[in-house]
């Protein structure tokens, strides 16, 4: 199932889906990667020092490294486009 048109789809997993209690949300698309932790606190406040801050991020299953956005025009992680599949994937603890 894609997002409705003109949206991406974020998935959260473990701590993600506890701390939104959902397992993806829908957005509007497109949106600058760099804006997308600034979306989802006014969304979920407290979620960046929570969640966030130590989680890796991926679009279409590629990582991309947050604050580090390329500023060639180009970049596929620089925007965040419709029907993207965007996902936050906490650390996994081991034990």
């Amino acid at each position: 199932m894609q997002p409705p048109p003109r949206h991406f789809r974020l998935l959260y997993f473990a701590s993600a889906t506890s701390f939104t209690k959902r397992e993806f949300d829908d957005f509007p698309a497109p949106i600058r990667t760099k804006d997308l932790f600034k979306l989802l606190e006014d969304k979920y406040p407290g979620i960046t020092k929570a969640v966030l801050s130590s989680s890796a991020v991926t679009i279409n299953l590629d990582y991309i490294v947050m604050g580090e956005v390329n500023d060639a025009k180009d970049s596929k992680t620089d925007i965040i486009k419709e029907h993207d599949e965007v996902a936050i994937i906490p650390p996994v603890s081991s034990g």
